[in-house]
């Protein structure tokens, strides 16, 4: 394992923001959704946070806006070194996004841990 991030799902990321930047974290990513931002990082020597709305998660992830998913207001997203190693311990365990290759360069796979946190595993490609 390589670094944990936590992605806070939220209604509107824009009010989240000027908290962290107040306390001189430096955003370094903005995905635009819609008319807002959809996702933003923040991130302050080795501490980052990410952001995602509500809408912005269901749109990219239809299974996010569903059921039990559309509840969740924190997944974690876990930065490895190797996503084949870990796949074999995620074979019990209900798989949520299976493995894909995303517009931001890591190969991931997104899981239901057993107490129901959705945790995403990615190894970063740099395609």
């Amino acid at each position: 394992m390589k670094k944990l991030t936590p992605v806070i799902v939220v209604d509107e990321v824009e009010p989240c923001l000027p908290f962290w930047l107040g306390l001189g974290f430096k955003q370094t990513m903005e995905v635009p959704h819609e008319d807002g931002i959809g996702f933003a990082a923040v991130a302050l020597d080795r501490v980052e946070i990410m952001y995602q709305s509500r809408a912005s998660a269901a749109a990219d992830v239809p299974a996010f806006g569903e059921g039990d998913h559309s509840r969740a207001s924190v997944a974690l997203f876990i930065e490895i070194e190797s996503l084949d190693r870990v796949l074999p311990a995620l074979e019990v365990v209900e798989v949520v996004v299976p493995e894909r290759l995303t517009s931001y360069g890591a190969r991931e796979i997104w899981v239901r841990a057993p107490c129901g946190t959705l945790v995403g595993f990615a190894e970063m490609t740099g395609e």
